[in-house]
């Protein structure tokens, strides 16, 4: 599967329990921080869910 690289660029101040437990679920805690996951139906859908919050760049393998 494709692998992506996410990074957390918008900060957590003031957003709402479930887009804080999304991005713990995706393992991003402070703003610039990075994490690789493989992409599936699970990990597309949390994204989808932050997207104004994260950068989302594809990585070749």
């Amino acid at each position: 599967m494709a692998k992506v690289k996410i990074t957390l660029v918008r900060g957590l101040a003031g957003k709402s329990e479930k887009k804080r437990a999304t991005l713990e679920a995706l393992g991003l805690r402070k703003r610039g921080r990075s994490t690789v996951k493989e992409l599936n139906p699970a990990i597309e859908g949390m994204i989808d869910k932050v997207r104004e919050l994260v950068k989302v760049e594809p990585l070749e393998e």
